[in-house]
């Protein structure tokens, strides 16, 4: 491939620009060339995965959505059983059904090691089928939409891609800016011209870029939490110390060494915490009537431990606590993993404020630690907004349609930015823009955008990459003069 830039008849306007302007305008194309393939894809999948809930139970309506009765729902332990009986394993999760024409869910790991969901009837008990362990069509598409589903290398792509995009928007509202009266009269927002001819996708390039450059940022920021590099280390300075639970949270019972993200969903702020543990020789009945002490340890029994070990509370009186506790409907109970282990209940509604989560000790059934979103710090409170807001929830349908519109804006964009760059390369050229005279421009706006980069380990180094292959590309073509 010849690395010309313009045709003739393009090249004498475009390096007569100045020469920061066309070093702007190379590193814009090498961000589009980068994050515009991948940002078509995330918008695809992110605007399908925002009504996830309505799509899957529309897909999974056989298995998610049961005719209401009077009858009262069957215990959960009952529900455990039967799931049991249709696929022989161990339970380790119980979601109760959130509403009265829901089902309920039972998890099995079974003896081979593979995790299932049981979907019960919650008034006879009656399985009405089993998936795969986050099986559904939308748990796909957010693995898609991550990347998760290629491995942890592609996730990391992301955090690169999401890092590429702000620089794409920076560099993009630099070159879109009016530079003149001339410009200002005729509208920098107006779309030219005939779809036939390249003014025409400048020109509607540069709107959506305007209207949907605020929401790349958002999305782009707000997805980080998710990272395999970043998101990972500013999980770890967030809470990383007070057994990943927030500094102002008391965990002054013993602790296991299991993460909380390994029972089951958790939200990012929590993903380190770690699980406390059972005293086997607590007791029943020690369960607190009085409420709850939110986001604090609860005290020990003022009397001694029984000498011999109690027998567990069982997941009919956990489920009873959880609901006298006052958990949002949907909430998901893992059942104990050992002698030590706990039940633990935990909350994601879209409303924040609901967010919570509780560890049972499993013979007393008194709650060990209680927690929810007023109780995270304020990064891990306004990380968690961001990743409420990206995900749809925060402000119900009006969320997910203002960034459903997104969603179609960035594709807009990348399919305009693909046709401009078509009709402006020559054939067989990778349709460079042209370098500034003076190299030193090119690395000072990379040494403006490299601030990035500080922040975004992953992305400073696919910028140093790509700063080399610039320097290679320019040796091989006579520089403009």
């Amino acid at each position: 491939m010849s690395a010309s830039t313009l045709p003739r008849a393009a090249t004498a306007r475009a390096t007569a620009l100045p020469g920061l302007y066309r070093a702007v305008w190379r590193w814009h194309f090498y961000a589009g060339l980068i994050a515009l393939p991948f940002l078509v894809l995330l918008a695809v999948t992110g605007g399908l995965f925002l009504f996830r809930a309505e799509l899957d139970t529309l897909i999974h309506r056989d298995l998610m959505r049961v005719e209401q009765q009077a009858a009262p729902a069957r215990p959960p332990e009952a529900l455990v059983a039967a799931a049991l009986a249709a696929q022989p394993g161990t339970a380790f999760r119980f979601i109760p059904a959130p509403d009265p024409a829901a089902s309920a869910q039972v998890g099995i790991r079974t003896a081979g090691g593979d995790r299932i969901v049981a979907y019960l009837d919650p008034y006879d008990a009656r399985v009405l089928g089993m998936l795969p362990d986050k099986g559904t069509v939308m748990w796909f598409v957010r693995q898609l939409h991550s990347l998760a589903w290629f491995g942890p290398v592609a996730s990391g792509i992301i955090e690169i891609v999401a890092g590429w995009s702000i620089l794409l928007v920076g560099t993009g509202l630099y070159l879109w800016w009016p530079r003149g009266p001339r410009q200002v009269r005729g509208s920098a927002l107006a779309v030219r011209g005939s779809p036939r001819r390249r003014p025409f996708w400048k020109s509607l390039h540069g709107t959506l870029g305007v209207f949907t450059a605020g929401f790349i940022v958002f999305l782009a920021v707000t997805g980080m939490p998710w990272s395999v590099f970043w998101g990972s280390y500013a999980n770890q300075w967030a809470n990383g110390h007070n057994f990943g639970y927030p500094a102002g949270i008391r965990v002054s019972v013993p602790m296991s060494g299991v993460k909380l993200a390994e029972s089951g969903p958790t939200s990012w702020s929590l993903q380190q915490a770690r699980l406390p543990e059972s005293d086997p020789h607590a007791g029943h009945g020690a369960a607190d009537a009085g409420g709850h002490d939110h986001g604090q340890a609860m005290p020990a029994p003022a009397t001694p431990p029984a000498p011999a070990a109690s027998t567990a509370i069982g997941l009919n009186a956990a489920v009873a606590e959880f609901t006298r506790l006052g958990m949002a409907p949907g909430y998901a109970v893992a059942l104990p993993g050992g002698p030590r282990g706990v039940y633990t209940g935990s909350a994601y509604p879209d409303d924040l404020s609901q967010q919570r989560v509780v560890h049972l000790d499993q013979y007393s059934g008194r709650p060990l630690l209680d927690m929810g979103y007023a109780d995270y710090g304020p990064l891990g409170r306004g990380l968690e907004w961001g990743i409420n807001v990206h995900l749809g929830q925060q402000y119900g349908l009006a969320n997910k349609l203002v960034l459903l519109a997104a969603c179609f804006g960035i594709v807009a964009l990348a399919v305009s930015g693909g046709v401009m760059w078509w009709k402006r390369r020559p054939a067989g050229s990778l349709g460079l823009p042209p370098a500034p005279a003076e190299r030193r421009l090119m690395v000072g706006v990379a040494a403006i955008l490299a601030i990035g980069g500080v922040i975004f380990p992953l992305v400073g180094a696919s910028m140093l990459v790509m700063l080399v292959l610039d320097v290679l590309l320019t040796r091989r073509r006579p520089r403009p003069a």
